[in-house]
């Protein structure tokens, strides 16, 4: 009798087995994704530390300088609590050259590290235009192809660098950040980017419609290490970072070990040192009287990209060359934005900079035009 009862529990701990192992066969090389996905969850700004990384090195650090009246602003209650109701964990305020203002929440302090989620957009696309002036990139519509094999014998043949940085390429991608197998979620977590994203079909002819695709980044990211023949970090390093004076080494996540930088997102750094990037975009791309981003590319990269639209036939005003342009406040303000609320603001009518780390964003906006608002109170307050 006894043997008899465990022969069924053994037959379905053998099928349970079975289904296990044909899952796991079936998922194959998509498995440490799964387990990430598993384990982690949800992004956060601390996520630097749960990926391998290549380091973006500092040279001679230029420490900000503090200005006269440096912390002496006061916020109004009100505003404290709205802003403070998204999570932040840093605000700074830049005016002429200085640092005005900054405060931090949590255990976040001027030299704490935190992602950047989609601000790296940015950083690549001044990367671009770093390249573009070296010669390394003939044009903005130079086929994507010189630089990706797989994309020289397909209908991809005719999606340039211009299509990448505008998000215009036409490739199918679903941009999703809720559901734990979206092509989204294993950009983030997976260890392949390279096949995920040069494998993508085409859905429009490049260059007709506009949608938000990280995929375009990540491409666009791989193409332009070819063109540069070394690692996005070793040169975001020596043509960006060290030139801006960096006080600390910034780091780019990998998508494994010796893999694929996340060009996407994932650029790595401290409040202060994510300032200088919006003062070098607020300078026009000088820093030192040096120019390091052509004046006429970053020119262009901060307006909208012209002619866009969206799927549904509509205009699109509030994109450049991976940068967002923010049309619900007066004057429209450029700026790197990535998920969660991370903002770089350039206000160039008010000669100013503005940061925002955190953990919470509003899908409307508000948190950001809260932030700006704030900024624009202690400003008015000199």
């Amino acid at each position: 009798m006894q043997r008899v009862g465990r022969l069924p529990a053994r037959i379905n701990l053998l099928i349970v087995a079975l289904l296990i192992g044909g899952g796991l066969l079936l998922l194959g090389p998509r498995l440490p994704y799964i387990f990430r996905v598993i384990w982690y969850q949800f992004a956060g700004i601390e996520d630097y530390q749960i990926f391998p990384a290549r380091t973006v090195a500092a040279g001679e650090g230029q420490p900000w300088a503090l200005a006269a009246d440096y912390n002496q602003a006061t916020l109004d209650g009100d505003l404290i609590q709205t802003i403070e109701s998204y999570g932040p964990v840093a605000f700074l305020v830049l005016q002429n050259n200085e640092l005005v203002y900054e405060r931090y929440w949590e255990n976040h302090n001027q030299a704490a590290y935190s992602a950047s989620f989609s601000m790296a957009k940015g950083i690549v696309s001044l990367l671009v235009g770093i390249a573009l002036e070296e010669g390394k990139l003939q044009s903005l519509d130079q086929p994507v192809a010189d630089f990706i094999p797989e994309f020289r014998t397909s209908d991809k043949a005719n999606i340039t660098i211009r299509h990448l940085l505008t998000m215009t390429s036409g490739l199918d991608w679903d941009e999703a950040y809720t559901s734990p197998f979206s092509p989204t979620t294993e950009l983030y977590y997976g260890e392949d980017l390279y096949r995920l994203v040069v494998n993508l079909p085409v859905k429009h002819e490049p260059g007709t419609v506009w949608y938000y695709s990280s995929a375009d980044t990540q491409l666009l990211g791989i193409a332009l290490e070819a063109a540069i023949g070394q690692p996005l970090s070793d040169y975001a390093s020596e043509r960006l970072w060290k030139r801006i004076g960096a006080e600390q080494d910034a780091s780019w996540s990998l998508d494994r070990d010796q893999g694929v930088i996340k060009s996407n997102c994932c650029f790595n750094s401290t409040p202060r040192d994510f300032a200088r990037l919006g003062q070098l975009v607020l300078q026009g791309g000088t820093w030192n009287n040096e120019q390091i981003v052509p004046a006429a590319y970053l020119a262009e990269a901060i307006q909208p990209a012209p002619g866009l639209q969206d799927e549904q036939g509509n205009p699109v005003n509030y994109y450049g060359y991976q940068f967002w342009i923010a049309q619900l406040v007066e004057p429209p303000v450029p700026h790197f934005a990535g998920i969660l609320g991370q903002y770089i603001f350039v206000l160039p009518h008010l000669n100013a900079v503005v940061v925002r780390l955190g953990h919470r964003e509003d899908p409307n906006f508000n948190d950001g035009i809260a932030y700006l608002q704030a900024a624009q109170m202690i400003l008015e307050a000199r």
